[in-house]
């Protein structure tokens, strides 16, 4: 889904900010999780969950968008 990933980015501000948020978070996460920095479990359980929500929310953006390229071929 790489090729509908780059269309919505430059075309779809709300999937851009999306992608942006969803980048962010995991790479803060990662962060978290590679130096083993000290961090409350709830605010990292929590930060999961986001990324998550924001996956998710990125992934019904991307079937839909696929959804309505393959309808117009029709």
């Amino acid at each position: 889904m790489k090729d509908a990933i780059e269309i919505l980015k430059a075309g779809n501000a709300h999937f851009a900010n999306l992608f942006a948020s969803y980048t962010r978070l995991t790479g803060r996460v990662e962060d978290l999780e590679e130096q083993d920095m000290p961090v409350a479990d709830f605010t990292i359980e929590d930060m999961k969950k986001q990324r998550v929500k924001l996956k998710d929310e990125l992934y019904h953006l991307l079937l839909a968008f696929r959804a309505g390229q393959q309808s117009a071929r029709a």
